[in-house]
Protein backbone atom coordinates (compact mmCIF):
# COMPACT_ATOMS: atom_id res chain seq x y z
CA UNK A 1 0.00 0.00 0.00
CA UNK A 2 0.86 3.87 -0.76
CA UNK A 3 2.19 5.76 2.27
CA UNK A 4 -1.04 7.51 3.54
CA UNK A 5 -1.27 11.78 2.38
CA UNK A 6 -0.78 13.92 5.28
CA UNK A 7 -3.06 16.61 5.97
CA UNK A 8 -1.43 19.98 4.38
CA UNK A 9 0.68 22.25 7.39
CA UNK A 10 -1.24 25.44 5.68
CA UNK A 11 -4.52 23.98 6.35
CA UNK A 12 -6.52 25.52 9.08
CA UNK A 13 -8.38 22.31 10.59
CA UNK A 14 -8.01 18.90 9.18
CA UNK A 15 -11.22 17.77 6.92
CA UNK A 16 -12.16 14.47 6.63
CA UNK A 17 -15.21 13.62 4.14
CA UNK A 18 -17.36 10.17 4.82
CA UNK A 19 -18.94 8.56 1.88
CA UNK A 20 -21.70 6.75 3.53
CA UNK A 21 -24.33 7.01 6.44
CA UNK A 22 -24.33 3.49 7.51
CA UNK A 23 -23.36 1.85 10.56
CA UNK A 24 -19.32 1.63 9.87
CA UNK A 25 -20.08 5.57 9.03
CA UNK A 26 -21.69 6.38 12.19
CA UNK A 27 -19.58 4.12 14.01
CA UNK A 28 -15.91 6.02 12.89
CA UNK A 29 -17.46 9.25 13.72
CA UNK A 30 -18.34 8.22 17.27
CA UNK A 31 -14.80 6.95 17.31
CA UNK A 32 -12.98 10.38 15.58
CA UNK A 33 -15.29 12.28 18.39
CA UNK A 34 -13.66 10.13 21.62
CA UNK A 35 -10.01 10.16 19.96
CA UNK A 36 -10.97 14.34 20.22
CA UNK A 37 -10.05 14.59 16.55
CA UNK A 38 -9.32 18.14 16.15
CA UNK A 39 -10.73 19.06 12.67
CA UNK A 40 -14.15 18.62 10.73
CA UNK A 41 -15.75 15.49 9.47
CA UNK A 42 -18.51 15.70 6.60
CA UNK A 43 -20.76 13.07 6.42
CA UNK A 44 -22.12 12.45 2.76
CA UNK A 45 -25.69 10.38 3.08
CA UNK A 46 -27.97 9.33 0.48
CA UNK A 47 -30.53 9.40 2.62
CA UNK A 48 -33.14 11.67 2.56
CA UNK A 49 -34.92 10.98 5.81
CA UNK A 50 -33.25 12.02 9.36
CA UNK A 51 -32.74 8.57 11.29
CA UNK A 52 -31.83 9.44 15.60
CA UNK A 53 -28.24 7.86 15.23
CA UNK A 54 -27.87 10.17 12.34
CA UNK A 55 -29.05 13.22 14.49
CA UNK A 56 -27.12 12.37 17.41
CA UNK A 57 -23.61 12.19 15.28
CA UNK A 58 -24.70 15.43 13.07
CA UNK A 59 -25.21 17.61 16.61
CA UNK A 60 -21.72 17.31 17.32
CA UNK A 61 -19.89 20.24 16.98
CA UNK A 62 -17.37 19.29 14.69
CA UNK A 63 -19.41 17.22 12.23
CA UNK A 64 -21.58 18.03 9.17
CA UNK A 65 -24.10 15.70 7.91
CA UNK A 66 -25.16 16.42 4.12
CA UNK A 67 -28.83 14.37 3.77
CA UNK A 68 -29.54 13.65 0.22
CA UNK A 69 -26.31 13.93 -1.27
CA UNK A 70 -24.51 10.71 -1.96
CA UNK A 71 -20.86 10.99 -3.15
CA UNK A 72 -20.39 10.55 -6.73
CA UNK A 73 -17.09 11.33 -8.22
CA UNK A 74 -13.42 11.07 -6.51
CA UNK A 75 -11.16 13.62 -8.21
CA UNK A 76 -7.72 12.05 -6.41
CA UNK A 77 -5.29 14.16 -7.33
CA UNK A 78 -7.00 17.82 -6.29
CA UNK A 79 -8.85 15.78 -3.09
CA UNK A 80 -12.34 16.58 -4.02
CA UNK A 81 -15.04 15.02 -3.80
CA UNK A 82 -18.29 15.46 -5.85
CA UNK A 83 -22.17 14.08 -4.86
CA UNK A 84 -24.84 13.52 -7.52
CA UNK A 85 -25.86 17.13 -7.29
CA UNK A 86 -22.86 18.57 -8.38
CA UNK A 87 -21.68 19.83 -4.90
CA UNK A 88 -17.77 19.42 -4.47
CA UNK A 89 -16.15 19.13 -1.05
CA UNK A 90 -12.55 19.26 -0.59
CA UNK A 91 -11.10 16.78 2.05
CA UNK A 92 -7.61 16.06 3.67
CA UNK A 93 -8.24 12.49 4.06
CA UNK A 94 -11.83 10.44 2.59
CA UNK A 95 -12.83 7.76 3.44
CA UNK A 96 -15.49 5.29 1.83
CA UNK A 97 -18.43 3.90 3.49
CA UNK A 98 -21.01 3.11 0.85
CA UNK A 99 -21.63 -0.15 2.25
CA UNK A 100 -23.05 -3.17 -0.24
CA UNK A 101 -26.35 -3.74 -2.25
CA UNK A 102 -28.31 -6.84 -2.56
CA UNK A 103 -27.72 -8.61 -6.14
CA UNK A 104 -31.16 -9.83 -6.92
CA UNK A 105 -34.29 -7.88 -6.42
CA UNK A 106 -36.27 -8.18 -2.70
CA UNK A 107 -38.23 -11.18 -2.12
CA UNK A 108 -41.98 -10.51 -1.97
CA UNK A 109 -42.62 -10.08 1.80
CA UNK A 110 -38.92 -9.60 3.07
CA UNK A 111 -39.98 -6.95 5.13
CA UNK A 112 -40.95 -9.52 7.54
CA UNK A 113 -37.78 -11.41 7.61
CA UNK A 114 -34.84 -11.44 9.79
CA UNK A 115 -31.60 -10.42 7.16
CA UNK A 116 -28.09 -11.57 7.56
CA UNK A 117 -25.60 -9.60 5.54
CA UNK A 118 -22.53 -8.16 8.10
CA UNK A 119 -21.16 -9.93 11.51
CA UNK A 120 -23.14 -6.27 12.83
CA UNK A 121 -26.49 -8.57 12.39
CA UNK A 122 -25.77 -11.47 14.51
CA UNK A 123 -26.73 -9.35 17.50
CA UNK A 124 -30.18 -8.39 15.85
CA UNK A 125 -30.88 -11.79 15.02
CA UNK A 126 -30.11 -13.13 18.47
CA UNK A 127 -32.46 -10.54 20.36
CA UNK A 128 -34.65 -11.44 18.05
CA UNK A 129 -34.67 -15.24 18.76
CA UNK A 130 -34.88 -14.81 22.23
CA UNK A 131 -37.94 -12.98 21.92
CA UNK A 132 -39.15 -15.46 19.34
CA UNK A 133 -38.65 -18.39 21.69
CA UNK A 134 -39.58 -16.51 25.20
CA UNK A 135 -43.31 -16.47 23.14
CA UNK A 136 -43.14 -20.56 22.00
CA UNK A 137 -41.52 -21.67 24.76
CA UNK A 138 -39.62 -23.61 22.48
CA UNK A 139 -36.58 -23.99 20.34
CA UNK A 140 -37.63 -22.16 17.14
CA UNK A 141 -37.70 -23.49 13.96
CA UNK A 142 -35.67 -21.02 11.12
CA UNK A 143 -35.49 -21.39 7.53
CA UNK A 144 -32.72 -20.46 6.06
CA UNK A 145 -32.32 -18.77 2.55
CA UNK A 146 -29.19 -17.96 0.99
CA UNK A 147 -25.77 -19.76 -0.32
CA UNK A 148 -22.13 -18.12 0.15
CA UNK A 149 -20.28 -16.94 2.97
CA UNK A 150 -22.90 -15.18 4.41
CA UNK A 151 -25.36 -17.94 4.50
CA UNK A 152 -22.68 -20.28 6.49
CA UNK A 153 -22.26 -17.52 8.97
CA UNK A 154 -26.06 -17.16 9.93
CA UNK A 155 -26.43 -20.66 9.98
CA UNK A 156 -23.79 -20.96 12.93
CA UNK A 157 -25.27 -17.80 14.78
CA UNK A 158 -28.64 -19.31 14.37
CA UNK A 159 -27.56 -22.96 16.20
CA UNK A 160 -25.75 -21.26 18.53
CA UNK A 161 -28.35 -18.90 19.64
CA UNK A 162 -30.80 -22.00 20.36
CA UNK A 163 -32.37 -22.19 15.90
CA UNK A 164 -32.93 -25.04 14.38
CA UNK A 165 -32.18 -24.17 11.07
CA UNK A 166 -33.29 -25.89 7.60
CA UNK A 167 -31.21 -24.21 4.70
CA UNK A 168 -32.05 -23.43 1.34
CA UNK A 169 -30.49 -22.59 -1.56
CA UNK A 170 -33.55 -21.87 -4.23
CA UNK A 171 -34.60 -18.70 -3.67
CA UNK A 172 -38.48 -18.37 -2.69
CA UNK A 173 -41.19 -16.58 -4.77
CA UNK A 174 -42.66 -14.62 -1.52
CA UNK A 175 -42.69 -15.21 2.19
CA UNK A 176 -45.44 -16.55 3.87
CA UNK A 177 -46.50 -14.58 6.79
CA UNK A 178 -48.29 -15.24 9.94
CA UNK A 179 -52.18 -14.65 11.14
CA UNK A 180 -52.96 -11.00 11.74
CA UNK A 181 -51.65 -10.23 15.75
CA UNK A 182 -49.04 -12.84 15.47
CA UNK A 183 -45.32 -11.38 17.51
CA UNK A 184 -44.35 -13.71 14.62
CA UNK A 185 -43.75 -11.95 11.52
CA UNK A 186 -43.47 -14.86 8.74
CA UNK A 187 -44.82 -18.46 8.99
CA UNK A 188 -42.74 -19.66 5.70
CA UNK A 189 -42.14 -19.53 2.61
CA UNK A 190 -43.09 -20.65 -0.88
CA UNK A 191 -41.19 -21.20 -4.33
CA UNK A 192 -42.93 -20.41 -7.85
CA UNK A 193 -44.01 -24.18 -8.07
CA UNK A 194 -46.40 -23.20 -5.47
CA UNK A 195 -44.09 -25.23 -3.27
CA UNK A 196 -43.74 -24.43 0.59
CA UNK A 197 -41.51 -24.60 3.52
CA UNK A 198 -42.97 -23.76 7.13
CA UNK A 199 -41.04 -22.39 10.16
CA UNK A 200 -41.52 -20.04 13.29
CA UNK A 201 -38.38 -18.09 11.56
CA UNK A 202 -37.17 -16.70 8.46
CA UNK A 203 -33.52 -15.62 7.56
CA UNK A 204 -32.12 -13.69 4.42
CA UNK A 205 -28.57 -14.41 3.85
CA UNK A 206 -28.95 -13.53 0.14
CA UNK A 207 -25.78 -12.34 -1.71
CA UNK A 208 -24.46 -9.22 -1.99
CA UNK A 209 -22.14 -6.70 -3.46
CA UNK A 210 -19.99 -3.94 -2.07
CA UNK A 211 -20.72 -0.50 -3.61
CA UNK A 212 -17.24 -0.14 -4.82
CA UNK A 213 -17.68 2.35 -7.93
CA UNK A 214 -16.76 5.38 -5.89
CA UNK A 215 -13.71 4.24 -5.03
CA UNK A 216 -13.08 2.56 -8.68
CA UNK A 217 -13.67 6.11 -9.70
CA UNK A 218 -10.55 7.87 -7.92
CA UNK A 219 -8.55 4.68 -9.07
CA UNK A 220 -8.49 2.76 -6.21
CA UNK A 221 -7.98 -0.83 -6.41
CA UNK A 222 -10.74 -3.12 -5.84
CA UNK A 223 -11.33 -7.06 -5.54
CA UNK A 224 -12.16 -9.78 -8.52
CA UNK A 225 -15.29 -10.69 -6.65
CA UNK A 226 -15.62 -6.77 -5.73
CA UNK A 227 -15.06 -4.20 -2.95
CA UNK A 228 -12.28 -1.59 -2.91
CA UNK A 229 -9.24 -3.29 -1.59
CA UNK A 230 -7.87 -2.13 1.83
CA UNK A 231 -4.74 -3.19 4.21
CA UNK A 232 -5.16 -4.09 7.75
CA UNK A 233 -5.35 -0.24 8.36
CA UNK A 234 -8.10 0.11 6.02
CA UNK A 235 -6.05 1.99 3.52
CA UNK A 236 -7.05 1.92 -0.21
CA UNK A 237 -4.14 1.84 -3.73
CA UNK A 238 -4.70 5.60 -3.44
CA UNK A 239 -2.85 7.82 -0.51
CA UNK A 240 -5.59 9.96 1.30
CA UNK A 241 -8.55 7.80 0.44
CA UNK A 242 -9.60 4.51 2.82
CA UNK A 243 -12.39 1.90 3.01
CA UNK A 244 -14.29 0.64 6.06
CA UNK A 245 -17.54 -1.30 5.87
CA UNK A 246 -19.06 -3.46 3.50
CA UNK A 247 -18.00 -1.18 0.72
CA UNK A 248 -14.11 -2.79 1.32
CA UNK A 249 -12.68 -6.11 0.47
CA UNK A 250 -9.97 -7.84 2.61
CA UNK A 251 -7.95 -10.72 1.48
CA UNK A 252 -11.20 -10.90 -1.27
CA UNK A 253 -13.86 -11.15 1.17
CA UNK A 254 -16.60 -8.52 2.04
CA UNK A 255 -14.92 -6.22 5.02
CA UNK A 256 -18.44 -6.96 6.48
CA UNK A 257 -18.58 -10.25 7.11
CA UNK A 258 -14.56 -9.97 8.71
CA UNK A 259 -14.86 -7.69 11.03
CA UNK A 260 -17.99 -5.84 13.15
CA UNK A 261 -18.03 -2.46 12.61
CA UNK A 262 -17.33 -1.24 15.64
CA UNK A 263 -14.21 -3.04 15.72
CA UNK A 264 -12.95 -1.19 11.75
CA UNK A 265 -13.85 2.08 12.99
CA UNK A 266 -11.46 1.84 15.65
CA UNK A 267 -8.50 1.02 14.19
CA UNK A 268 -9.46 2.80 10.99
CA UNK A 269 -10.31 6.10 13.33
CA UNK A 270 -6.35 5.55 15.56
CA UNK A 271 -4.94 5.29 12.04
CA UNK A 272 -6.42 8.51 10.52
CA UNK A 273 -4.89 10.17 14.27
CA UNK A 274 -2.12 8.94 13.05
CA UNK A 275 -1.67 11.34 10.26
CA UNK A 276 -2.64 14.77 12.23
CA UNK A 277 0.03 16.86 12.68
CA UNK A 278 1.45 16.06 16.51
CA UNK A 279 1.60 20.32 16.73
CA UNK A 280 -2.34 20.08 16.22
CA UNK A 281 -2.90 17.29 18.33
CA UNK A 282 -1.13 19.35 20.90
CA UNK A 283 -2.88 22.33 20.34
CA UNK A 284 -6.35 20.55 20.65
CA UNK A 285 -5.77 19.07 23.76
Amino acid sequence: MSAPAQFPSNATAPRIVIAGAGPAARALVSQLAKTKFPGTVTVLSSRDDAPQELLELAALPFVSVRFGQPASHIDAAAHVVSTADGMEFSYDQLVIATGSAPVHSPVEGAGRCLNYSTIDDAARIGDAVKEVTRVLGRRPLGILVGTGAAAGQAEAVLRARGVRPVRTTARPAAVVPTLAGSVLPAAGIVFDDGSRMNGDLVILAEDRIARDSLGASAGAKTAPAGGIVVGRDYRTSVPGIWAIGDAASFDGVRLGLLVASGSAAGVCAAELMSTVPEARLAAAA
